[in-house]
């Protein structure tokens, strides 16, 4: 993909947010592939659709892993970085991730009244690797991951599941779902055994919602399941409820 060619799905953009729709194995932002990320990306974009003159300011205010697609908010202006940020601390910051796992719907356990489930887990990173590990708690440098899921469907022997996560950990649900035995579908990582190359990692970010920085409201944001497999398989017409 040339940075000339590239258009963004833009959801919502005022003079102070910006939120999109990450495609799949796009870097959120630069790292040491070199590749094209997504934050240049759009920099670059505004520059060319408002013919900026020299740099264009545009804040990361959270990150998808690069398999990962879905919801986005970038910001505009430093306040706009800043107060999403601190609304991030302060716990009013809402995403949500659909998923589709291997081994149909995983088991409950002491579910809340609206029906979430919760994992607490350590990891530890294999930074060379890229790899990350579950451990002991009392492993040194172990760091706390939890999440909460409720299942959504069932389609044969794959599962679908919303996730919250409650800790921001380095492939955070693809570790503590599989680590439980209910990989992602297309997870090359972590469970290459039932996966090819060319599969997508049936992750994607499907809700978002946060307190616009400067004006008096909620922003709220979600997709639809996408296209393609798997997820046609949890269409309204298909799976086993």
């Amino acid at each position: 993909m040339r940075s000339n060619e590239f258009t963004p799905l833009i959801l919502d953009e005022d003079n102070h947010i910006l939120v999109v729709v990450k495609p799949a194995n796009l870097p959120s932002q630069a790292d040491a592939s070199g590749d094209e990320d997504l934050l240049s990306l759009l920099k670059d974009y505004i520059r060319r659709r408002d013919n900026k003159p020299g740099n264009v300011f545009l804040g990361l205010v959270h990150r998808l892993d690069r398999p990962t697609s879905g919801l986005m908010v970038f910001a505009k202006t430093s306040k706009a970085a800043a107060r999403l940020a601190r609304a991030m601390q302060q716990a009013a910051f809402h995403k949500e991730y659909c998923a589709v796992v291997r081994g149909g719907l995983p088991p409950t356990t002491a579910c809340d009244p609206e029906g979430w489930t919760r994992w607490e887990d350590w990891f530890v990173k294999d930074h060379a690797a890229n790899l990350v590990r579950v451990v002991p708690e009392d492993l040194p440098g172990a760091q706390h991951a939890a999440l909460v899921w409720k299942g959504e469907g069932q389609a044969g022997d794959l599962g679908l599941i919303r996730l919250r996560l409650l800790t921001g950990r380095s492939h955070q649900i693809r570790v503590q779902a599989a680590t439980r035995g209910f990989p992602l579908w297309g997870d090359m990582r972590y469970d290459p055994a039932h996966n090819r190359a060319g599969m997508q990692l049936a992750l994607v970010a499907c809700e978002l919602a946060f307190p616009h920085p400067v004006q008096d409201r909620l922003c709220r944001y979600s997709l639809p399941l996408p296209a393609g497999e798997p997820w046609r398989r949890f269409a309204a017409d298909g799976g086993d409820g």
